[in-house]
């Protein structure tokens, strides 16, 4: 009978090829996962980006969408549907134009990088 404090040992993870990786990275990509969750899911197979000295951003590519953008314009999507039932609705109006505003900001800045 083991002990308790006795541990089977785990088998590491097998280690990827570098385009192994990418592939993996990409097939989540098409599930609909932003950046930080495919990091957060290949963490949880055992791989971590920083072995393969790429950025899961920039394996992506022009397909990378920023999670504050995606975040924020989905916002303003149930802001506008709101809108078209709720015409009078002037708090509505306000955060309307202030999300707007907020869109532009980050475009403003995501162009700048």
């Amino acid at each position: 009978m083991p002990k308790k404090s006795e541990k089977k040992p785990e088998e590491a993870p097998k280690k990827l090829t570098s385009e192994e990786y990418e592939k993996k990275v990409i097939e989540l990509a098409k599930k609909g996962l932003t950046s930080e969750k495919i990091g957060e899911e290949l963490k949880k197979n055992g791989v971590h980006s920083k072995e393969y000295n790429k950025k899961i951003s920039k394996i992506l590519g022009e397909n990378y969408i920023n999670p504050d953008l995606k975040n924020t314009e989905a916002k303003l999507k149930k802001i506008e549907s709101h809108l078209e039932k709720n015409k009078q609705d002037k708090k509505a109006k306000r955060e309307r134009s202030r999300v707007f505003s907020q869109i532009r900001k980050i475009k403003k800045y995501l162009k700048q990088l």
